[in-house]
């Protein structure tokens, strides 16, 4: 298996996280998982507990929430498989800091700057990595400007993210649909 970089995107709860999961269980020898949802309530700590709990020991995780690249040191190397999950709360995390008056170059700025540090801990590493995001765009437009600001951010994470990818796949119902291969 050589390095190669899979995208994985979909609706939540269409088996994302579930699709990455299993690729990695029958292909990876050392899984790194790198998460980045934060635990800022006893819901979320109990949410991340079990995520961990319910993935092969042999697995180590680490908890990112933003700046990817610096929760990484030179041991990441001796993984061979490195699941990122996953883009859509990385990007949260960059723009939750703004206020209601924040515009949309701002909130470009802070989420693209997560994506470049991702895809350059992606160029170092030798590893295949598995990128979870939620697909954006397909449902309300969000009523208030944050979430707007997110979506259009998130959307052009996206974008640029599936242009490197060697593979791009979007999940519908818990089916893989390979979009780029």
């Amino acid at each position: 298996m050589g390095k190669k970089l899979i995208f994985v995107s979909g609706g939540a709860r269409s088996g994302k996280s579930s699709f990455v999961e299993n690729w990695a269980i029958e292909n990876g020898k050392k899984v790194l998982f790198i998460a980045t949802a934060e635990r800022s309530d006893e819901e979320m700590e109990e949410r991340i507990d079990s995520h961990i709990k319910n993935r092969p020991s042999s697995w180590e995780t680490i908890e990112a929430p933003s700046n990817i690249s610096k929760s990484l040191d030179d041991n990441y190397q001796k993984f061979d498989t490195i699941i990122l999950d996953c883009i859509n709360l990385l990007s949260a995390n960059a723009i939750m800091k703004f206020s209601e008056h924040s515009n949309q170059e701002e909130s470009d700025k802070a989420v693209l700057f997560q994506i470049e540090d991702v895809i350059n801990a992606y160029n170092k590493s030798s590893a295949t990595w598995l990128i979870v995001t939620n697909e954006v765009g397909l449902g309300l437009v969000p009523p208030y400007k944050l979430g707007r600001l997110f979506r259009d951010s998130l959307g052009r994470a996206n974008q640029k993210l599936a242009k490197i990818s060697d593979e791009v796949i979007f999940m519908v119902s818990g089916i893989p649909m390979y979009i780029k291969k």
